[in-house]
């Protein structure tokens, strides 16, 4: 019951932060132009996806950016490399590169997985492209599967919170975004907001995706602490329209 109280106030708190952003966005429509703030959490929703029991859309990924010490990267930035390459690339256009986002990385594994895609992309995962491999040659190769993951994760709803403190692993970037998947997955327990039978997200390798019902690996098995949705609560007040 205690989980299913905080589940509840986790959305009312989304409800809250669209309101007071002014609904939610798809990367499709964003720019960098945007007055994004420096530093954030943000949170994907799944087209189509609603809990039963509100009818409010299903949270399917939370993520942050700059926990390490020293870090410099900005909200934007980290939600550029999910967007991937835009129209005017002159180096494939609406692609991207999975091997500087886990988001798209994971997701790409999964449409491998669920289309039998494996002899099309043999390398699709790889931390660099192997050895003896060309490696514009091994983009090319990727390059309509780079687009197919470009144009799902520009189609996800997401919210964003403006939380602008100092880089590192005991940020309160760190802690909502470790506590809010701890609390929505539902790796290894009772599920809550079970996810639809065709999830692209059941074809995933990793079973924490699998069974969490989140595009994360990090924290699906970790217990919560409640506070941070205090924490989140107050961050909600605080942030702007873009």
């Amino acid at each position: 019951m205690e989980r299913s109280a905080d589940l509840d106030r986790l959305y009312a708190l989304f409800d809250r932060l669209e309101a007071r952003v002014g609904g939610a966005k798809r990367l499709a429509d964003c720019t960098g132009y945007a007055d994004w703030p420096k530093r954030g959490v943000y949170f994907f929703f799944a087209p189509g996806e609603t809990r039963a029991e509100s009818g409010q859309r299903r949270l399917t990924r939370v993520g942050t950016h700059a926990v390490s010490a020293g870090s410099s990267t900005a909200l934007w930035d980290r939600l550029k490399q999910h967007y991937g390459t835009g129209a005017r690339s002159d180096d494939h256009p609406h692609g991207g590169n999975h091997r500087g986002s886990v988001y798209r990385r994971r997701v790409g594994e999964a449409f491998v997985e669920r289309y039998g895609l494996h002899d099309r992309y043999p390398d699709w995962g790889t931390p660099s492209v192997p050895d003896g491999r060309d490696r514009a040659a091994v983009r090319d190769e990727e390059y309509p599967l780079e687009r197919r993951v470009s144009a799902f994760l520009r189609d996800q709803p997401f919210l964003w919170v403006a939380l602008d403190d100092e880089p590192g692993p005991d940020s309160d970037r760190a802690f909502v975004e470790r506590n809010a998947i701890a609390l929505a997955s539902n790796f290894d327990r009772r599920p809550a907001d079970a996810r639809r039978s065709d999830w692209l997200g059941g074809y995933a390798r990793s079973a924490k995706i699998r069974a969490g019902g989140l595009w994360n690996v990090a924290h699906v098995a970790e217990s919560y602490d409640p506070a941070f949705l205090d924490v989140l609560e107050r961050a909600v007040e605080r942030t702007d329209p873009v």
